[in-house]
């Protein structure tokens, strides 16, 4: 692929508050069309008040920014789901800059219906809303197995196993329903990256759990839950938690595993150490600048493990929205 035939990169993150006041505006646009009790969006709420209505999802997405325009040629813009930059003002903005085609890098690793079929989605929902002349969009290809992101996940769990002398390790990965899992690879993907970090630092054994899930209690979910894990755990026991699931420190990392499992986990007499997330770690900045490069200059594409690399435009028919379940 030629090298003009891109002009801009797109960071398509999901939101988050950044502030006390804009927590609810936020989590209503998250749940909206979702049958989720207003209870529960005020309970999720309280999360966010407990660290003063901040996510860290967008300043960590800022430095990325500013990263990657370091390491590319290209001007990156930043496009949300759920919060300002919106991704339809986003794609105004390009638009007026005289940008056509740009490459999308989603701060999602791993293949399922909102970590990717849904990102496409909004990409042309908002292209159908400017209407005529709004620029192009194509997503980079999943990373899950790329060798750069297993290094750097890697890298993230020997920091938290040096902390602790006979840990087990705990991989998580955000919950989702089971029809949304059973609609994509999520839970194949997840579980070859934990298996290639796990080779790479030599683990006796891990385990892979999950964590966050939201939705009402008939709908099965993927489990088992990380704090039911950590409760049948014995008291003296060591854990390291790596969130493989999340690029940043989402605030289901910082309140879900900092603040409730380590809660458990003090509470069980159980020495937890918490795997940073892919964040701002040079290797994995060096894997996005990589990933769009190999699709500006049609550099060879890496991966290790038992799967190839994904497709690099997702087809028509990945990841298909989850049916819900008919009485």
């Amino acid at each position: 692929m030629a090298t003009d035939s891109y002009d801009a990169v797109l960071v398509l993150s999901f939101g988050g508050p950044e502030k006390h006041e804009d927590v609810l505006p936020f989590l209503e646009n998250v749940l909206r069309g979702k049958n989720v009790p207003r209870e529960r969006m005020l309970e999720v709420a309280e999360h966010y008040y407990h660290f003063d209505g901040r996510s860290p999802i967008n300043q960590q997405n800022r430095e990325l920014i500013a990263a990657l325009q370091s390491e590319i040629g290209l001007p990156v813009y930043w496009g949300n789901r759920n919060w300002d930059p919106f991704l339809t003002d986003t794609l105004r903005q390009m638009q007026a800059a005289g940008v056509r085609r740009a490459l999308a890098y989603v701060t999602s690793s791993f293949s399922s219906y909102s970590g990717c079929r849904q990102y496409l989605e909004d990409v042309e929902r908002a292209r159908a809303e400017i209407g005529a002349g709004a620029p192009e969009v194509d997503k980079l290809r999943s990373f899950y197995n790329h060798p750069l992101f297993i290094e750097t996940m890697a890298d993230r769990a020997s920091e938290a196993l040096v902390q602790l002398s006979k840990a087990e390790v705990v991989f998580t990965a955000h919950s989702v329903p089971l029809s949304m899992a059973d609609s994509s690879d999520y839970v194949k993907q997840l579980h070859e990256a934990c298996r290639l970090v796990s080779e790479r630092l030599d683990l006796a054994g891990w385990r892979l759990v999950y964590q966050s899930r939201s939705g009402p209690p008939t709908q099965p979910w993927l489990e088992p839950d990380i704090g039911e894990v950590l409760r049948e755990m014995e008291a003296g026991a060591e854990v390291a938690i790596v969130p493989i699931g999340f690029v940043s420190d989402h605030m289901e990392v910082l309140y879900d595993l900092d603040t409730e499992a380590r809660q458990i986990c003090e509470e069980r007499g159980i020495r937890m150490a918490r795997a940073a997330t892919a964040g701002m770690h040079p290797k994995f900045i060096s894997m996005i600048a990589e990933l769009i490069r190999e699709r500006l200059d049609g550099c060879p594409r890496r991966a290790i493990g038992n799967f190839s690399p994904n497709h690099d435009v997702c087809p028509e028919n990945c990841c298909p929205a989850p049916r819900r379940p008919t009485r």
